[in-house]
């Protein structure tokens, strides 16, 4: 007759079981797992244990296996278990995945769950399970545009050196027109907000003409100059560039962030530049408005307060820009750039090395 191995407890082992044993706000598997092994190392057999615990006897050997293999930490806590047998096979997840990377539909530009199901044959709640396995969403897509600029580098270290170091006695503000800009106004009113129904307006509307918002972002304060103007030539751009003059301190020098817009390298702002000295233009890469915070204060404008607005003509457009900059005036928050240069360059490294990797 086999017999089981015989169990020895330390009295760490045995204070700890006879804790478990008598535990009333313990789970209640543990406790019958302690009762199992205090009554193992007294030396009753296992159909014994079973019969007075009222459980089967393999249940006792697996908990008595369990035991002189890992000790306590083994009653604490289930044995891994493999799960349930997958009813797709590998290879059909990999044909998924190969399909949904290098393939797309006869009649789409992109795979969708269901055509995906129809094609591997599978259920849709199939796909979808592996898409996030893998995490591939081809119902996304996102833009890019790297920029060709031959003195990229040292434009993106000129830029960021001044939003993370700004010079001593100097201000730093980032300049951009924000051009035309429609005066739209709906062809009906708008119907208001009311409980469970979202305000409503027509999908069509009429032009009443355009603006150019001339805006100076203050990466100091956060604070902006700005003005309306009806073009967006050099003239407008030097107009511009006195009401700066006029509204900061004489004392600070003035590092004026732009892109490289025809009227911002007009012989005429070069001659005026000349007779200011403390102007000081700083230009970006081509295609590199992201470098210009003050693109992202036009975004929260238009998204605050133009996108829903409704303007009868060009003056209450302007009226309500120069109103949305006083009012944002008297709290500003300033952007604050984190970015350095080599960041940014190892992100642009890792996107051309991706799209290498397509020719």
């Amino acid at each position: 007759m086999n017999r089981a191995s015989a169990i020895i407890l330390s009295p760490e082992e045995q204070s700890k079981l006879d804790t478990w044993a008598r535990g009333r706000k313990l789970p209640l598997r543990l406790v019958l797992r302690a009762r199992i092994i205090q009554m193992a190392a007294k030396g009753a057999l296992n159909q014994a244990i079973a019969d007075d615990l009222k459980i089967s006897r393999p249940t006792v050997q697996l908990w008595r296996d369990r035991f002189l293999a890992l000790r306590l930490a083994g009653l604490e806590k289930d044995a891994p278990r493999p799960g349930r047998i997958a009813k797709i096979p590998q290879a059909k997840v990999a044909a998924v995945v190969e399909a949904t990377l290098h393939s797309t539909p006869e009649n789409a530009t992109h795979w969708s769950a269901r055509s995906m199901a129809k094609s591997q044959g599978i259920s849709r709640m199939a796909v979808q399970r592996i898409w996030k396995q893998y995490n591939l969403k081809p119902h996304l897509v996102e833009t890019f545009k790297l920029s060709r600029d031959k003195h990229f580098l040292e434009k993106l270290h000129d830029v960021v050196g001044l939003y993370l170091n700004p010079p001593d006695k100097a201000l730093v503000l980032c300049v951009d027109e924000k051009c035309q800009i429609q005066a739209l106004d709906r062809t009906q009113p708008l119907l208001a907000l009311r409980p469970g129904i979202p305000a409503r307006q027509t999908h069509d509307y009429k032009r009443n003409g355009t603006t150019t918002l001339f805006a100076a972002l203050s990466m100091l304060d956060g604070k902006v100059i700005g003005d309306c103007m009806p073009r967006h030539r050099h003239q407008e751009f030097i107009r511009f560039l006195k009401r700066i003059d006029s509204e900061t301190p004489a004392v600070l020098a003035l590092h004026l962030i732009v892109d490289n817009y025809g009227s911002h390298k007009h012989p005429r702002v070069q001659m005026w530049l000349e007779r200011h000295p403390r102007f000081h233009l700083h230009f970006i890469p081509t295609s590199s408005s992201w470098l210009n915070m003050v693109e992202r204060w036009f975004r929260e404008m238009t998204e605050k307060r133009l996108r829903r607005g409704t303007f009868a003509n060009v003056d209450s457009l302007n009226k309500a820009i120069m109103s949305y900059i006083h009012n944002h005036n008297q709290n500003p928050q300033a952007f604050v750039w984190t970015a350095t240069a080599e960041r940014i360059m190892g992100k642009i490294t890792k996107c051309k090395e991706a799209l290498g990797t397509l020719h």
